[in-house]
This record gives structure tokens, sequence and C-alpha cells, in this order.
């Protein structure tokens, strides 16, 4: 299972902030939810914690080619 990615920079604000989380997906998405609440002041709810895995990308190492993701209602090929 690929190591997931949460960054900042994918998200307009204000504050331009430029943090980049990544680890399994679920210390992710923790890790990247207290950010959300604790720098940018959002509150913990559910959408909060959903709209964040949701936007999760699988990191992609240095020098590795990217892996094709299937597109919605779309299989991987066998």
């Amino acid at each position: 299972m690929p190591r997931k990615v949460a960054d900042c920079r994918d998200t307009p604000s204000v504050m331009g902030c430029t943090l980049t989380i990544s680890g399994e997906e679920d210390e992710v998405v923790r890790a990247a939810v207290e950010h959300a609440i604790s720098v940018h002041g959002h509150e913990d709810t559910q959408e909060l914690w959903d709209a964040t895995r949701a936007s999760l990308k699988d990191e992609v190492m240095p020098g590795a080619a990217p892996v094709a993701q299937p597109s919605a209602g779309q299989t991987p090929a066998s």
C-alpha cells in the first residue's frame, strides 16, 4: 500500500502554508486534521476528516514513475 501525502499548498489560503505530511493513511489524516485545527482554525468536524482523507495523494518517491490511478468508476486492468 502506497504512503499518502497531505500538502497544504494544494489548498488555497491567505497564510501561504507550505507544510507537507507523508506516511500511512491514518496517521497522515490525523496529523493533517490536527494541523488544520491548530494552525488554520478549522473546526473539528466529520466533514473536515472526510475532506482531508479525500484530498490525500499517493506519495511519489524521487526518481520513481508515478503509479497510474484508475478514474472514478473504472477498475484497474488485470
